[in-house]
């Protein structure tokens, strides 16, 4: 059990191994809340609110992401915030799926979270801790920072993480920044009155200005600048990928060296002047009563907020939107984004040195529809999904994932396949089987799985570190590896698992490689948990890990509770994986241009 122990700011006793409490940015000082852990001796000490950028608002709303004003010279120094509220989040978006409520958020919400784990054997931050740090000189080495860009759709989400297990399960002498960014139309509207007026991408801009403050202000809260690694899932996983090809390559390891994309999603990505991107601009300003004005996007920059949030959520929530997307998502802007992923990546232009990236087991499950029980049924939904594929490609795509034509029978059993064969995914999981399963196997290897192999390749191809992994945990659905990651974990987690699975990722943020000693790999309740391991060498791509478990006890689609043990493995072969994976990624690479992907 962690034993949580808050002290006052004021109370905190300095230490060399601690950072200072009150940092000053020269645009504000803000202190933190520091908060000894007995089990284990470690203390956390965490910075909430931060503004790391001016409030995008009024002649600000679409605009590049601008530094927060300074002060003026000879005025009084601001008094200090105490910093233990996160910000407000952005104003959220709503998709096309039924039943999710309605979050306004403010925008002025560009804010991050900061958390450093120390221990009495930390890397002591520079300039000298105890005391108030001004000005941004990165100093001498620090801790190695990760940086969370938050998952949802690009228009869902916030900096809200409880990063406190994270750092328990292996994080110590780490800092983490987690950060918030423009989300729907606020984040991503595109058209070429926005380009030309305004700015594309907005949110991918604001993440990348949180980076650039990472680079100039982490030394301070005891990060090493020089040794920063991204992460996100889903929407964040997405965006790190697109931070990885952005400018084709010219960031280099300027803002980061190690990446993490969990389940990286690519919806589509259109680019800002196609015909989809032009009609949702005006479906907004319509919805906005800007259409018809002789300043359209004067207008809508003089709308109040809430009216642009209702004129958002009916564009992404009417066709043409596909079920489960939003309107309003990343575009080729011919400035950062230079083209789609299974474009861009192809060329091999990258940022960052090294790769960790992984998928679950059964990403499709989510945004489909459910009832999918013919082939007419799976061409329409196509057609629906992905509208640019002609009939020739609709027929191919249908070859490249062969099944009985026939409608799905209830009867036939769902089990989770064993990525070997004969029963592969194309056909069956624990969801579904037949014609539905068709559908959520294409819709996941569409928009995660072959995005997060494109990315192993890429790097693979231009001789840097690529490690990949599937998280094959029952039930493993878009983003259920969360609870693993950050918890808290379910019944169907063991604590072997959940040790394992975060410990691949602090080990890569602090040692730049994935790998697992043997005992977390085999897990403390094995047998014989010193054992050799193959995952103890993590295998270079196209090789990777499953993470799964056995034993426990059996409760509807998964196993539970006691007995659960680790039953991780190294698979040599990720492109014969379920019936020939990396071939249907090839043939989803050549339609990238089309749906775009």
């Amino acid at each position: 059990m962690i034993l949580l122990l808050a002290t006052l700011p004021s109370l905190a006793a300095a230490s060399d191994h601690f950072p200072p409490l009150t940092v000053n940015l020269t645009y504000a000082l803000y202190t933190g809340i520091r908060t000894p852990l007995t089990s284990p001796n470690l203390t956390l000490t965490t910075w909430k609110g931060i503004r790391y950028a001016a409030p995008p608002v009024g002649p600000l709303r679409w605009q590049r992401p601008q530094l927060p004003a300074a002060p003026p010279p000879n005025t009084t120094p601001p008094a200090s915030v105490l910093a233990n509220t996160p910000g407000p989040t952005c104003p959220q978006a709503m998709p096309a799926i039924p039943g999710l409520g309605f979050v306004r958020g403010e925008e002025d919400c560009l804010f991050l979270n900061v958390w450093a784990a120390s221990t009495s054997s930390s890397p002591s931050p520079s300039p000298e801790v105890g005391t108030e740090v001004n000005g941004t000189g990165t100093g001498g080495k620090g801790s190695p920072v990760l940086v969370v860009i938050h998952g949802g759709g690009y228009g869902l989400g916030g900096a809200g993480t409880d990063m406190t297990s994270f750092l328990v399960g292996g994080g110590e002498g780490m800092v983490v920044v987690e950060t918030q960014y423009r989300l729907g139309a606020f984040g991503f509207l595109a058209s070429p009155e926005v380009k030309r007026r305004g700015v594309l991408n907005a949110g991918l801009l604001d993440q990348k200005l949180a980076l650039e403050w990472v680079q100039e202000h982490i030394a301070q809260f005891g990060g090493d600048p020089e040794r920063v690694t991204i992460m996100g899932e889903s929407a964040g996983g997405g965006s790190v990928m697109l931070h990885a090809m952005a400018e084709g390559g010219g960031l280099g390891t300027r803002l980061f060296t190690n990446i993490i994309a969990a389940s990286p999603w690519v919806p589509t990505q259109p680019r800002y002047d196609d015909a989809i991107s032009v009609r949702h601009y005006d479906d907004f300003a319509a919805l906005a009563g800007c259409k018809g004005q002789g300043d359209v996007f004067g207008c809508l920059v003089g709308r109040d907020s809430l009216t642009l949030q209702y004129a958002a959520n009916q564009v992404s929530t009417s066709p043409p939107t596909p079920r489960g997307n939003w309107a309003f998502i990343p575009v080729t802007d011919d400035e950062y984004v230079l083209g789609p992923p299974s474009v861009q990546l192809a060329k091999g232009k990258l940022n960052g040195l090294r790769l960790l990236v992984g998928n679950n087991a059964n990403e499709g499950t989510l945004i489909p529809p459910s009832n999918i029980l013919t082939e007419a049924d799976l061409i329409a939904w196509i057609k629906s999904n992905f509208a640019n594929l002609s009939p020739q490609n609709v027929t191919a795509l249908l070859a490249t994932y062969p099944s009985d034509s026939g409608p799905v029978r209830s009867s036939a059993p769902r089990f989770e396949t064993s990525g070997y064969g004969p029963a592969t995914a194309v056909n069956t999981s624990q969801a579904a089987t037949g014609q539905q399963q068709r559908c959520y196997n294409m819709y996941a290897e569409s928009s995660v799985v072959c995005p997060a192999y494109w990315l192993a390749t890429s790097f693979s191809h231009n001789h840097l570190p690529a490690h990949h992994y599937q998280y094959s945990v029952p039930f493993a659905s878009h983003g259920a590896d969360l609870a693993a990651t950050f918890g808290p974990p379910g019944p169907n987690l063991g604590p072997d698992l959940v040790t394992a699975f975060q410990k691949i990722y602090t080990n890569f943020i602090t040692t730049n490689s994935p790998s697992l000693s043997a005992h977390d790999a085999n897990g403390a309740s094995s047998p014989r948990p010193e054992a050799p391991h193959p995952a103890s060498k993590w295998p270079a791509w196209p090789g990777f890990v499953n993470i799964n478990q056995t034993g426990g006890e059996a409760y509807k689609v998964y196993f539970r509770g006691k007995g659960l043990r680790n039953a991780i493995t190294v698979v040599g072969d990720a492109e014969a994986w379920e019936g020939g994976r990396g071939e249907r990624c090839e043939v989803w690479k050549g339609l990238g241009g089309v749906v775009p992907l």
